[in-house]
């Protein structure tokens, strides 16, 4: 018998494997895991309970149309059901936008450095990544993006606040951009850490949506309400986008237990805000402490901090994995540190003191 090998797709040729945050070493010297962009608090009230709850029926499918979910979120944001998709989180519906836009000869734009899943779901659906430079400040550079519009673009990207960096984009400069993409072209707000932003010319996504109807927005439950482990998220689109992401969902994808947790969630509004409210002092603790120590922090509106290294990076993530924390690096670029415990943050913060000096 022949010893070849199954075909596969030629665009699956040379595609990087998404790289997680590295756990903290267990029963080693890392203490605190800062990798991430996770959460430190426990559930909110009531969404254990809920899990619970679910959890006695996980021998039958979950509830694929999400309905009680769904539901909330439409009252929630004030948008008809028939906008709303979820997924496994915002990533799985940004491959299901992919899936519903994109193919073999068509082109999707984002900025670089942002997400890395993107150039990732973008070459598996087949399409072209088009990456456009940040900005000096590591902010978007939206007329750039404007300008590598082409007829071959479906969709682009923007990242708000933008990951790993934490810059925003604002109000009038989006709007400007909107009105330069034409109208069959989808851009897709990817909010995944709206919860955090306090610079009021940050234009809320959902906001922009409502006139827009090639604009979709993503919003994950994954950072500021802390269900990372349980894979939810969720688009605001116009119908035929929502309609497009409803038949390109893996089947029974989200779980009824992250459906439950997710509706509960919601429904701790004030103990998320508090919470919010805490990792937000902090950021700017560990932000206004950076800049004493004379690095040049971009100002972030996210619950992490990106940090310059270039070719120093590895020897600084390392640094810090020795002191006990473990924080993002990507190589000969920076590293991202997400926002964390105060004891975390602090063994953070003395490390960059004591790299700093020796720079």
């Amino acid at each position: 018998m022949s010893e070849t090998s199954p075909k596969l797709r030629a665009e699956l040729d040379g595609i990087p494997t998404y790289k997680p945050g590295k756990p903290a070493a267990a029963g080693g010297p890392v203490a605190y895991k800062l990798s991430s962009n996770e959460n430190p608090y426990p559930p909110l009230p009531g969404v254990m309970d809920s899990v619970i709850a679910s959890a006695q029926g996980f021998n039958r499918y979950p509830d694929m149309a999400c309905t009680g979910l769904m539901n909330e979120l439409a009252d929630r944001f004030g948008v008809p059901v028939t906008h709303l998709a979820t997924g496994t989180g915002s990533v799985g519906i940004a491959q299901s936008l992919l899936q519903s836009t994109s193919g073999p000869g068509d082109e999707v734009i984002y900025a670089w450095r942002s997400f890395e899943a993107y150039p990732i779901i973008t070459r598996i659906s087949g399409a072209k990544p088009v990456q456009v430079p940040l900005t000096a400040g590591d902010v978007h550079d939206l007329d750039a993006m404007a300008d590598a519009i082409t007829d071959r673009t479906r969709l682009i990207f923007v990242c708000n606040p933008n990951n790993p960096t934490g810059t925003v984009v604002r109000r009038a400069e989006l709007d400007r951009f909107l009105d330069r993409v034409p109208s069959d072209v989808l851009v897709v707000l990817d909010e995944a850490y709206r919860e955090f932003i306090r610079d009021a010319d940050v234009p809320d996504g959902i906001e922009v949506y409502r006139n827009r109807p090639n604009v979709a927005v993503l919003r994950t439950f994954s950072k500021a309400y802390g269900l990372a482990g349980l894979r939810v998220g969720f688009a605001v689109a116009h119908e035929p986008v929502a309609a497009a992401l409803r038949k390109t969902a893996v089947p029974f994808g989200v779980t009824q237990i992250a459906q439950d947790a997710a509706v509960a969630s919601l429904r701790a509004e004030d103990e998320l805000l508090g919470r919010v409210g805490s990792l937000i002092g902090e950021r700017a603790r560990v932000y206004d402490t950076l800049c004493r120590q004379g690095w040049t922090v971009p100002e972030t509106q996210a619950n992490f901090v990106w940090v310059r290294l270039g070719d120093r990076t590895a020897d600084f993530a390392e640094a810090c994995e020795r002191a006990g924390v473990v924080v993002r690096p990507f190589a000969g670029e920076g590293v991202r540190v997400t926002i964390g415990e105060t004891e975390a943050n602090d063994i953070f913060l003395h490390t960059a003191e004591a790299f700093r000096k020796v720079l």
